[in-house]
């Protein structure tokens, strides 16, 4: 079973009354008259980290895929909760160490702090984390506007050549570091977040894959989409992997663990966007555009050829 088609047959009917709970189809809960928002994310070791020889790394990496939640409704994130599930080995001393510098750092860089959680034993490794933060507007899901543009902030593909890195599926020499610590500390882009909320439509993280959370965002309109392959930004070390072990390049941007903002705009929008990409210091590029249902969605490669990728995303399967 489809993550949404259990969350539909199974609990959309419960929250029905409570309008902040979004249909249960967002990235967040919005207390709008309070002005809350609130996210939860839960991690597993062997599906959302591959293993925990780094527990300092492991920690920053969750911590910062939880709170791009909140990041990309425009919401600053101020709070969060931590529960963690281990055993005497996972929760040494020695990790626990770490995982406690890890937090003060990632703190210190986001402005945020930690107000509580839970610890049990366990011997299946997991962690959830709520965030929390203030806002009187967010960013929604299924507010996009046929014709509207399509964005995508930073660079796609480098977190999911990491794990292909460290899972020793690619083999590579001078570029393991870089790919592996994109991997484990994504960038969330957090100067942009308020920001949003001058030009966004319609908003989602990318945390399953530039596809998935594409059809994601506009699950319940009557909508479609149009892609271009040549406007999706992957950085110049990605370049040289794809070129160098001759891998296609659409097959390389839709994994998931980017977290980087998706967002879609007006055309009227552009000049702004450009401008706030530019004060900011942000990379933010226009990769499609939203289309009415009459058209299918598709992808375009540069030969302005229709292109069908294996994969394209990642799918929570029960």
């Amino acid at each position: 079973m489809h993550e949404f088609e259990l969350i539909k047959n199974y609990f959309s009917k419960i929250p029905k009354k409570n309008k902040s709970a979004l249909n249960l189809n967002d990235d967040v809960f919005f207390d709008k008259k309070k002005g809350i928002a609130i996210s939860v994310d839960s991690y597993n070791l062997g599906y959302h980290f591959i293993d925990f020889k780094y527990p300092d790394l492991v920690i920053k990496k969750i911590l910062r895929s939880s709170i791009s939640d909140l990041v990309c409704k425009g919401v600053i994130p101020k709070f969060y909760f931590i529960a963690g599930s281990g055993n005497t080995k996972t929760f040494s001393k020695k990790n626990l160490s770490l995982i406690s510098k890890s937090l003060k750092e990632e703190q210190k860089k986001y402005n945020i702090s930690l107000c509580g959680g839970d610890t049990t034993f366990s011997n299946k490794l997991s962690f959830t984390i709520t965030s929390l933060g203030y806002s009187k507007k967010i960013i929604y899901r299924n507010k996009a506007l046929v014709n509207d543009d399509i964005y995508v902030t930073g660079n796609l593909g480098d977190s999911f050549m990491g794990l292909q890195i460290l899972k020793k599926k690619v083999k590579v020499s001078k570029l393991k570091k870089y790919f592996a610590q994109k991997y484990y500390l994504p960038d969330i882009q957090i100067k942009l977040t308020k920001k949003l909320l001058n030009f966004a439509n319609s908003s989602i993280d990318l945390s399953d894959g530039l596809i998935d959370d594409l059809r994601k965002m506009i699950n319940n309109q009557n909508l479609s989409f149009t892609l271009y392959e040549n406007k999706i930004p992957i950085s110049k070390n990605l370049l040289k992997i794809i070129k160098m072990k001759s891998m296609k390049k659409i097959q390389l941007v839709s994994n998931g663990d980017d977290y980087q903002i998706l967002f879609t705009a007006t055309k009227a929008k552009s000049r702004i966007i450009a401008q706030t990409s530019k004060n900011l210091g942000i990379k933010i590029s226009k990769i499609g555009k939203i289309c009415s249902n009459k058209k299918r969605s598709v992808i375009i490669d540069k030969k302005g050829k229709e292109i069908v990728p294996k994969n394209k995303g990642y799918v929570h399967q029960f």
